[in-house]
């Protein structure tokens, strides 16, 4: 047997679509009072003038201002300077410009020990992140005799004295700088 549905009265019915639209429309706040309302307006401020600050928001204003100005160091100054920190022996930096479009300055560092020369390779990948500089590849980490370190502008070779003495980057960029002028 089936069940009844109960009857609808005419009272529950027009209750419905008062309680959708309630539902649908977003009920409006009005604050009570002039200022109430003031508080709860953004407040506007006449073209070209600027709103009052505190001495605190200008002081920070003129610190981003002054940090903003600021421009990051130069690539081979970084660079340099993180050779120069760890003690780096026989730093010969080249501008290669005008012989290969591969990068504007080769760099030839040696260190001590296979040790050193990784941790050489490490610091100015460490310094040149901190600049705001990305490394697009290192290679030879692993061994320590001669790391590679690509730095687009930059390319830096730190080797261990009898690679460097072996292979003579510098001789070789020398004689093609010297051919090319």
């Amino acid at each position: 047997m089936a069940a009844k549905r109960p009857s609808r009265s005419s009272s529950a019915s027009s209750a419905r679509p008062a309680a959708r639209a309630a539902r649908k429309a977003p009920a409006k706040t009005v604050a009570k009072g002039p200022a109430k309302a003031r508080a709860k307006l953004p407040r506007k401020v006449a073209a070209g003038t600027r709103p009052a600050t505190t001495k605190l928001a200008k002081a920070k204003a003129s610190a981003k201002a002054k940090a903003s100005a600021k421009a990051p160091p130069a690539l081979a100054q970084v660079v340099l300077a993180a050779l120069e920190d760890m003690k780096a022996v026989n730093v010969k930096a080249m501008d290669v410009r005008g012989i290969t479009d591969i990068t504007d300055m080769m760099v030839v560092a040696s260190g001590t020990s296979d040790r050193h020369v990784k941790s050489i390779a490490d610091r100015v990948v460490q310094r040149c992140k901190e600049a705001g500089y990305r490394p697009y590849g290192i290679e030879g980490e692993r061994d320590g005799e001669w790391v590679l370190l690509d730095l687009n502008d930059v390319v830096l070779h730190v080797m261990l004295p009898r690679v460097r003495e072996f292979y003579a980057l510098e001789k070789l960029w020398e004689k093609g700088a010297a051919k090319g002028s």
